[in-house]
């Protein structure tokens, strides 16, 4: 591909271990002034909370040092790849911030010039056509304390090698017959240098390419020439590639074509959630999930649709820089990160959750009172919006209590409470159901002359709660979601499954709930604080115009923090 100069960015010191390695390259003009990155994910999962890291950094870098990124699928393995998580994968990618331009390669793209590169090495005498046993060939593989064993097969000539090599092609052979296989050192203490496999027999349909092939290229085979057809000049990976370097620059130097630099850094993960798309994948298999995108799932999907911002995904993404070793995120941090950001972002909102109707006695039947309530506090510009209030309210049931323990500032017979933005009411009697004996109504009475910022009266109370005018509320489904393991690493345990560990109450979905008239229209995107209960967005899956569903994006604080102090104290 054509390399492409461009000026740079005067950029600020590097904060990170990459940046001082391209800064370096810069100033010797190792690359003819040019940072060209890609981020190359595997067609065959959604993408998850660790892959944003990785988003991040190579797009982040090259807008940074005014370079380029591609996006490139490695698309080589035509058993486990959709063109479903293709078009996932650039949804997300697109919802974190960054684009591609018109730089969407896949590794199908370069089969032909990737069999040519075969074909060079075979010639060279550095590539052979094997046909030991998946068994026979991990035998002979030897350990990382012994030495392998060459294969019988590893000294035919080139012309049978070719010869063989092409007929593999041609489709003569059955999956698992014959391998193509590197020609390096089966002594060598890097175990990836021990002859690996650069093409295996596979007759499936490929999702771009159909049934014109059945040699398909391995990983460490196609990722480094891929990387070089497109003239990368920094190939940025995770850390479990370093072993893999020296291979990656074998093949380019034995081609001689042009040399990308593979750099590797931390992954990190978080805590109480599985990464491995295995085991992701048993998680919707199993329906112990809704879906890819549930919004218990570290997918991206799932944080999406869960209402998580880009900013924040971004934001947790540069905070915990560019390191050597791999890293676990405290979720508790993470979700401090989203906080602190729809803090100042989002409306705040009135939400009934478990509504108990409570009629005020001496108010009116025919009145509405608009009131004033605050849309953020934490940013004046957004304005003010109107409540409507009425004789009969719905406040939530555990706002009152029949039997109130001690310093219960809120609803009691006898006692008074602030409604939000409105008066003082008072508790004169509580209805209960004949049968059951459940609490159904409260009859309670105001002060007209408490109105919130009236400043007509000097009557104080200790406890404010929220309500709704029944008259006016609109009704939808919410859906709490909390952490989907009860422990910070369920897959560190070697005794149990990890699935042992699903925390039974992730989920609590709440019907026939009252929100304030204000939520009447709204888009799929909007988030809100509901006063006094956490961050909440609009479902994009199931909220509908004649019924709204809402996902907790996050709680008000940490209330996991009080449960692992009393869990360490016993």
């Amino acid at each position: 591909m054509e390399e492409k100069s461009n000026n740079l960015k005067s950029v600020s010191k590097p904060s990170n271990f990459i940046k001082e390695i391209i800064e370096e390259d810069l100033r010797t003009n190792k690359y003819n002034g040019r940072v060209h990155t890609r981020f190359p994910p595997e067609p065959n999962g959604y993408l998850h909370i660790g892959h944003a890291k990785s988003i991040c950094l190579n797009f982040g870098l090259a807008e940074e040092y005014n370079g380029l990124c591609n996006i490139r699928f490695d698309d080589t393995n035509p058993t486990k790849e959709e063109a479903e998580y293709v078009d996932s994968i650039k949804e997300d990618i697109k919802w974190l911030g960054f684009d591609w331009g018109d730089r969407e390669y896949y590794a199908s793209d370069y089969f032909e010039e990737l069999y040519e590169y075969a074909i060079k090495l075979i010639k060279k005498g550095k590539a052979y056509v094997d046909a030991l046993s998946a068994d026979e060939t991990s035998k002979y593989r030897g350990t990382p304390t012994e030495p392998g064993k060459e294969s019988p097969y590893r000294n035919r000539t080139t012309e049978e090698n070719l010869d063989l090599f092409e007929k593999m092609r041609a489709g003569e052979y059955k999956d698992g017959e014959l391998v193509l296989r590197a020609k390096i050192d089966m002594s060598s203490p890097n175990m990836n240098l021990r002859d690996p496999i650069m093409y295996r027999i596979r007759h499936e349909s490929h999702h771009r390419t159909g049934n014109k092939w059945c040699i398909y290229p391995t990983y460490d085979w196609a990722h480094g020439q891929s990387d070089s057809i497109e003239g990368i000049t920094h190939s940025i990976c995770t850390l479990e590639f370093e072993n893999h370097r020296p291979l990656y620059n074998w093949f380019i130097e034995e081609l001689e074509i042009f040399h990308s630099q593979q750099i590797e850094f931390a992954r990190f993960n978080l805590s109480y959630t599985v990464m491995s798309k295995r085991k992701l994948l048993e998680l919707v298999e199993g329906k112990y999930v809704n879906g890819w995108d549930d919004p218990r799932m570290p997918t991206l999907s799932g944080m999406r649709r869960r209402g998580y911002t880009p900013k924040s995904i971004r934001n947790i993404s540069e905070k915990k820089g560019v390191a050597k070793r791999d890293a676990v995120i405290d979720i508790a941090s993470f979700e401090h990160i989203i906080r602190e950001e729809l803090n100042k972002s989002t409306k705040r909102v009135l939400v009934v959750l478990q509504p108990l109707k409570v009629i005020i006695d001496n108010y009116p039947d025919d009145k509405i009172d608009e009131l004033d309530a605050i849309n953020n506090p934490e940013d004046p510009s957004m304005g003010k919006r109107k409540l409507p209030f009425s004789k009969i309210i719905y406040i939530d049931k555990d706002d009152f209590r029949e039997e109130p323990p001690k310093k219960f500032y809120r609803l009691a017979p006898g006692k008074e409470v602030r409604l939000r933005y409105a008066y003082i009411i008072k508790c004169e009697e509580v209805i209960k159901d004949p049968t059951t004996g459940e609490i159904i109504e409260l009859h309670c009475s105001y002060d007209k002359n408490t109105k919130s910022g009236s400043g007509s009266s000097s009557k104080k109370v200790k406890g404010t709660i929220h309500w709704v005018s029944a008259q006016h509320s609109i009704d939808a489904e919410v859906r709490l979601y909390d952490r989907l393991f009860s422990v910070t690493n369920p897959a560190g345990d070697k005794e149990n499954d990890f699935k042992d560990f699903i925390n039974p109450n992730s989920l609590q979905v709440i019907h026939n709930c009252k929100l304030e008239p204000s939520l009447k229209e709204l888009k799929t995107i909007d988030r809100f604080q509901f006063e006094r209960l956490g961050y909440f967005c609009l479902d994009s899956v199931d909220s509908k115009p004649n019924k709204l569903v809402f996902n907790r994006i996050v709680s008000l604080r940490d209330s996991w923090a009080k449960i692992e102090k009393a869990s360490k104290t016993h």
